[in-house]
């Protein structure tokens, strides 16, 4: 009977990990840029104890985790410092909790920070092509063109002056194996090395994309998941009770 029960326990990690997933996705459903998460498949895993097989199985998760590649919604802000991809792409960020390797991201909602870098509304720094964090000077305007150049008109500068301070790096990543890491940054599935920047996405100033979560269909498996979580509690109390009447078949009769 404890076979029952281990299946019936292992379920209800598998829906634990969905309804993980699913609260992330429904947290940030708000959150520019945002790819919904997905729960990985795995594969089963058969326990083996001094060479037999027995029947317990386990879910074994994939390592690494999953997201849809759907695009956003894109509104049209017509704020010079929010930007959005118009095809599959990316920006190259860095994080700002610790200053970890380059990622990307799809988030455009910028600004200017105290030191006058420019960052996403998550604080990552954008890079530029060199894969460094841009810095802008004081300016009156800025533009954004659609390969990712920066102009700005400076505040020191002459009226109508306009330069040229830097320009985003942005690539599609084709072929590339991506995945979420635990700091829910982009990066390769295999850790190496963030493909050179390509400038083959055009990019629209005055523009933000959404997150690709469905607040509804992601209601609908939180409602699906409880179900399911419900049914395997359920599960395991009939296990229970099954092997409470086994043992009173078992017992010895009273005199």
């Amino acid at each position: 009977m404890d076979k029952l029960i281990h299946t019936a326990l292992n379920s209800l990690a598998a829906v634990r990990a969905g309804q993980i997933t699913n609260a992330q996705n429904l947290a940030n459903q708000t959150v520019p840029g945002f790819r919904r998460d997905i729960m990985p498949e795995g594969q089963t895993f058969v326990m083996e104890d001094q060479g037999v097989l027995q029947s317990r199985a386990y879910q074994i998760p994939e390592e690494h985790a999953a997201f849809s590649d759907l695009a956003g919604f894109i509104n049209h802000t017509d704020e010079p410092l929010d930007l959005a991809l118009a095809q599959d792409g990316w920006f190259y960020v860095r994080p700002d909790e610790g200053g970890g390797a380059p990622a990307l991201s799809r988030r455009g909602d910028l600004r200017v920070d105290a030191q006058g870098r420019l960052t996403n509304g998550g604080g990552d720094a954008i890079l530029d092509q060199g894969l460094q964090p841009i810095v802008l000077p004081p300016f009156r305007n800025i533009m954004v063109n659609e390969l990712g150049g920066i102009t700005i008109e400076p505040v020191d500068g002459a009226p109508g002056e306009r330069v040229q301070v830097a320009t985003i790096a942005t690539t599609r990543a084709q072929g590339v194996p991506l995945t979420k890491g635990l700091d829910g940054q982009i990066r390769r599935t295999d850790g190496g090395a963030l493909p050179a920047p390509d400038q083959q996405t055009k990019i629209m100033q005055g523009a933000l994309e959404g997150s690709n979560v469905n607040s509804t269909e992601e209601l609908i498996n939180s409602i699906e998941l409880q179900r399911a979580f419900e049914l395997n509690v359920r599960m395991i109390s009939t296990a229970k009770e099954l092997d409470e009447a086994g043992s009173r078949l078992l017992r010895m009769p009273e005199s």
